[in-house]
């Protein structure tokens, strides 16, 4: 039995040198494969020590699935922000995509915003699933592959998961922050987009502060969006009204996401 293990590996990002990826896999036997979550914040995923907010705790949601049904899975984390810079700005220009449209970009952040978020898609779908497939012992294929991100990692985790169908099963999708695009850029960016095996989106939001309430009101718009054109099967929204926008409501949500792909995915 090989016991769990947490390893920080460096892969080379465009234009700014290495980037930290943080990769936690469970407890096995010799031999024994895991299905793959991608995750955007990987400072945020696994301790507080990283985490500029808080902490999702995803190993432990992995050691709880296992426990309860039997299925594990490889959590992959990849760093947006470092927490010795503190610089979020940095994570917002990293998992805001330009290619959707046009970007609204608050006043008081004109100016120091430039949308890498097309980049950041392009290091996790050829350079980092390619290393991990590699290098630990994870299933390949879509359907053993989700993507999961909250707030911008949100957006981040809708655009590349539609982007990449043929890639991902199964999205998580907390908390997006939709407001960066105009409802009829979504609309047309999301039927660009339509195949005939799109990826089970998990849309998560809360509504108890203002910037939940902001993201809810957007996420609804979005959601009603994707029912005239997406696969209904492969929709389920989760709303909890009285969730603040943190990590300590995303961390019990990741352990319903995680669970309904390990144990749905060769459905998506």
């Amino acid at each position: 039995m090989t016991e769990s293990k947490l390893t920080e590996i460096k892969l080379p990002y465009p234009g700014e040198g290495d980037r930290v990826v943080r990769v936690y896999v469970p407890a096995h036997e010799e031999g024994e494969t895991f299905p793959a979550v991608y995750m955007t914040d990987g400072q945020n995923c696994f301790d507080m020590a990283k985490g500029l907010f808080g902490c999702w705790s995803t190993h432990k949601a992995v050691d709880n699935e296992i426990k309860n049904s039997g299925q594990g899975a490889v959590i992959v984390g990849i760093h947006n922000d470092d927490p010795e810079k503190m610089n979020p700005m940095k994570r917002t220009c990293d998992l805001l995509p330009g290619s959707i449209g046009d970007i609204i970009i608050p006043e008081q952040m004109q100016g120091m915003v430039k949308p890498l978020g097309d980049v950041f898609d392009d290091f996790v779908v050829n350079t980092v699933m390619p290393y991990i497939e590699k290098n630990f012992p994870v299933k390949t294929g879509r359907n053993n592959t989700a993507f999961c991100g909250s707030s911008m990692g949100g957006l981040m985790s809708f655009f590349t998961s539609l982007s990449h169908p043929d890639k991902y099963c199964a999205a998580g999708v907390f908390s997006p922050a939709m407001m960066m695009f105009t409802p009829d850029d979504l609309r047309k960016w999301i039927n660009s987009k339509l195949t005939d095996n799109m990826p089970y989106l998990y849309i998560y939001t809360g509504a108890g502060d203002p910037l939940e309430q902001d993201i809810y009101e957007i996420t609804e718009i979005t959601y009603d969006i994707l029912t005239e054109c997406y696969p209904l099967e492969k929709l389920n929204e989760v709303v909890l009204l009285e969730n603040r926008h943190h990590e300590s409501a995303w961390e019990p949500i990741f352990g319903d996401f995680l669970h309904t792909f390990l144990t749905r995915r060769e459905e998506f």
